[in-house]
């Protein structure tokens, strides 16, 4: 088995992924499918942020748009006025704190890490943004690389794949190369659960997460509270914490190294159970 980097370079602090870490997701948006509007003032997102950092959070990864399906794309303006102001107040109160902005547009990858962002999650693989993948080299921050069919307005209307781990693996050998070939060093890969895919695909994909060692990245899984877990149980985004607990400690099992969600008390738990376990 090949292994991955083990760690990252966030500006000058290095992240290390020998054990599986937790990133706490940050919708500073009205609109995200669990959590929108719960954090839009700058009291709330320090006091979220508070929360996430004591319950073990490694990094916040911080959104002004959201990606659910069906979702309509933010103005640039928009987004800017969401994220920067709270990633300026983030890393004045908490300096040592690793912030990721959670964006598909290079103008806003520049303007986040200028205010104190880290890393950049894009959820679209530059896509939607052909400045993107140059800005981000040029920024020298790590890069979380994301496989999705179409966008978040069309993605779910009808995925179809012949092979989907093989499809996905392919389309993110390819990206690999692209940013390889650009400078940027430090890449973390996510097959991009729910982001065009049915939820049998979905968890074809986690089965097969061993398939994508070949890459030697570390592996992103971000499947908490979606809905490949509360519309296969026939619940709601808000009862979907004990499956999304039971999926990651499924994802752990098969090689993921971080773990994207909305409750980090929780995937801390999962993640020390997982290692005891793994210890006797």
């Amino acid at each position: 088995m090949l292994y991955p980097s083990q760690t990252i370079n966030c500006r000058g602090k290095l992240l290390s992924l020998e054990k599986p870490i937790v990133m706490g997701v940050l919708n500073v948006t009205p609109d995200s499918f669990y959590d929108g509007g719960k954090y839009r003032k700058s009291g709330e997102i320090l006091q979220q942020t508070e929360q996430m950092l004591a319950e073990g959070a490694s990094i916040i990864d911080v959104g002004g748009m959201s990606s659910r399906p069906g979702a309509e794309v933010t103005s640039l303006e928009e987004e800017l006025k969401r994220v920067i102001p709270a990633i300026e107040s983030i890393h004045q109160n908490f300096p040592d704190a690793i912030v990721s902005v959670d964006t598909i547009r290079a103008k806003v990858a520049k303007e986040a890490v200028e205010a104190g962002a880290s890393v950049v999650n894009d959820i679209s693989a530059g896509s939607m943004d052909e400045a993107l993948y140059q800005t981000v080299a040029a920024l020298g921050v790590p890069y979380i690389l994301m496989h999705m069919r179409g966008n978040p307005k069309t993605m779910q209307l009808n995925p179809d794949y012949e092979d989907v781990v093989q499809e996905v693996l392919d389309f993110l050998i390819q990206e690999v190369g692209k940013l390889r070939a650009l400078g940027i060093k430090d890449l973390i890969v996510d097959v991009g659960f729910g982001f065009g895919k049915t939820i049998e695909q979905n968890y074809r994909l986690l089965k097969n997460i061993p398939a994508f060692q070949i890459l030697d990245l570390p592996i992103l899984v971000g499947i908490s509270r979606k809905s490949m877990i509360y519309k296969l149980l026939k619940i709601t985004p808000q009862e979907a914490l004990n499956g999304t607990s039971v999926l990651n400690l499924l994802a752990l099992q098969q090689g993921a190294k971080l773990l994207r969600v909305h409750d980090v008390k929780e995937a801390r738990q999962v993640i020390q159970l997982w290692e005891q376990y793994n210890e006797v």
